[in-house]
């Protein structure tokens, strides 16, 4: 295996039309429109990172295909599926603060299949980890209804086809987007199968999930792991829930690979999160989980892109998280990382400590 770092990227993620909107409210005869939250530009730029960098040029590119109706319909209801057919040419809704542009159903395939393409890569040996740089992002959708910028569960889509078409018994999602991953929670809450983890920051979005109580029913109770980490969260906090929740967590379930819904909206600028990550901890975040792939799954880890708002910030993010999982350092230094890091109580604090034993107490009860 000559490259052990896949890529998924496809230009036309660029082209889903989110159109006007006042950050995410639509406009209105008293609301000024501007532009949507969920834009093209983060994304772009990502990219354009990359590629400038170098670094592009040394990671294997992933072909994404479009995912068939089957696939979605493993995680999505076949009269979801349907509505949001529907709108393929005209666009819509596709659910709460969910806009779609014409082609934005298509594009919402080739998303889902990006992640499916990448799955695939890297339980075949094909690549060792990788990265789906897909729009739209996936990881609020519903079984039955778009939600949150998402029209499909991508992550959930690719989980269900490694349970139920390549042989996999058992896998992980680490959700680290500052918002609860409440549709891939919903997707596998009573599924022994999936350890679903979303560390994200307390009612944020939704406002309504996401609660360290809940933990999975049925044959997954116990399966399920929320650590809603209190506003104001830097490295400190989200190191210490790594070392003591998600990695120990990981560690009892054993997954035969493991998947980051990839949000960088944790970022100390981000419009829409109230944390102060910043690159270097994405950095020693994905050690940790490539540490962890390492001893248990052979190294199998992907990540699949969620959201993350902040056009300049996010970029350097993304190249961090990409030069840890090939090993390539492009030598580019993140512009913002003196004033990120140096953010007032980055260090963990005696509330989120609070939150984190919690989270602490409930990793004995997976098996």
């Amino acid at each position: 295996m000559s490259v052990q770092t896949g890529l998924v990227w496809h230009e036309l993620y660029m082209w889903h039309d989110t159109g006007r909107a006042a950050g995410l409210m639509p406009p209105g005869l008293a609301v000024q429109p501007g532009e949507h939250f969920e834009n093209e530009h983060t994304k772009r730029r990502l990219k354009n990172l990359l590629d400038v960098s170098g670094l592009s040029a040394e990671l294997a590119q992933v072909a994404p295909r479009r995912a068939t109706a089957a696939e979605i319909l493993r995680v999505h209801t076949s009269a979801y599926h349907d509505r949001v057919a529907a709108l393929a040419e005209t666009g819509g809704a596709a659910g709460d603060f969910t806009p779609m542009g014409p082609g934005s159903y298509d594009i919402a395939l080739l998303s889902a299949g990006g992640v499916l393409a990448l799955a695939e890569t890297v339980v075949e040996g094909r690549v060792r980890n990788g990265y789906a740089l897909v729009r739209p992002p996936g990881h609020h959708a519903m079984p039955d209804t778009g939600m949150g910028f998402c029209i499909f569960s991508n992550a959930a889509i690719a989980g269900r086809a490694l349970l139920d078409a390549h042989g996999l018994e058992r896998i992980a999602f680490v959700d680290w987007d500052v918002h609860h991953g409440n549709g891939t929670e919903a997707a596998f809450y009573e599924e022994p199968r999936a350890l679903t983890i979303s560390v994200h920051q307390d009612r944020c979005f939704p406002p309504d999930t996401g609660a360290a109580a809940d933990t999975g029913a049925g044959a997954g109770t116990g399966y399920n792991l929320n650590i809603p980490l209190p506003p104001g969260a830097g490295l400190g906090a989200y190191e210490a829930c790594f070392d003591r929740v998600v990695i120990p967590a990981l560690q009892r379930y054993r997954p035969e690979m493991i998947i980051v819904p990839s949000g960088f909206d944790g970022g100390a600028f981000d419009p829409l999160g109230r944390m102060m990550l910043y690159a270097d901890g994405y950095r020693r975040l994905t050690r940790r989980l490539m540490a962890a792939a390492d001893s248990l799954c052979g190294g199998r880890l992907m990540f699949c892109h969620e959201g993350g708002y902040s056009a300049p910030t996010v970029p350097y993010f993304g190249l961090a998280v990409l030069e840890t999982l090939s090993g390539h350092d492009t030598g580019i230094a993140d512009p913002f990382h003196e004033f990120m890091s140096n953010l007032g109580q980055q260090e963990l604090q005696p509330h989120q400590e609070a939150v984190i034993a919690q989270a602490q107490s409930r990793v004995e009860a997976i098996r």
